[in-house]
């Protein structure tokens, strides 16, 4: 039962003993516009979304995303779910090595694409009210079989806890992009 208890203590405290670069929060939650423009001869797609990271330990987080969009002119939807682990590494006061793992799953009707996904890259409070990354990943999806990619994304602040947000992904021709508010702790 001590044991129980001390480990609960320690998971709940978890989040505020985070150790990340300065201006850098491994805490949030955001919702917005997601939008596919898809190679190949598949109809783009678009939709919404919501993504979360919460900070478990000193310099580890644990994050999600869900998206689901409808592809144009074929009224077919996609939902992609995204649930992972990251660490997260100061190597200046105000940037980060940060690196992911996630596991994968696409939902489109009649089937289920699953696999993983991995990367590398940096996080850095760029300004005291932009904040910005750049990433290099690898997916093996039964949707994206063993293909690298890049990803950008930064957040403007408007304070210490709202920002807007967005993201780009570069992957196998095709673009994935995100953008709407952030809230941070």
């Amino acid at each position: 039962m001590k044991k129980s208890l001390l480990a609960l203590t320690l998971l709940a405290a978890a989040p505020f003993a985070a150790s990340a670069a300065e201006g850098v929060s491994y805490n949030y939650v955001e919702g917005g516009y997601v939008a596919s423009n898809l190679s190949n001869g598949v109809p783009d797609a678009d939709g919404w979304a919501l993504k979360g990271s919460v900070a478990i330990a000193p310099n580890f987080h644990l994050f999600g995303d869900y998206a689901t969009q409808e592809f144009d002119d074929i009224n077919v939807d996609i939902d992609n779910y995204r649930l992972g682990v990251g660490y997260n590494h100061e190597i200046s006061q105000r940037v980060d090595l940060l690196t992911r793992v996630a596991y994968e799953r696409y939902e489109v009707p009649g089937e289920d694409l699953t696999g993983y996904s991995a990367e590398v890259g940096v996080n850095s409070a760029l300004t005291n009210r932009l904040n910005g990354y750049a990433l290099a990943g690898y997916e093996d999806t039964d949707l994206y079989d063993g293909e690298f990619y890049g990803r950008l994304g930064a957040q403007v602040k408007f304070n210490q806890n709202w920002s807007a947000s967005a993201d780009v992904k570069l992957i196998d021709g095709d673009t994935q992009w995100f953008v709407g508010p952030r809230f941070a702790w």
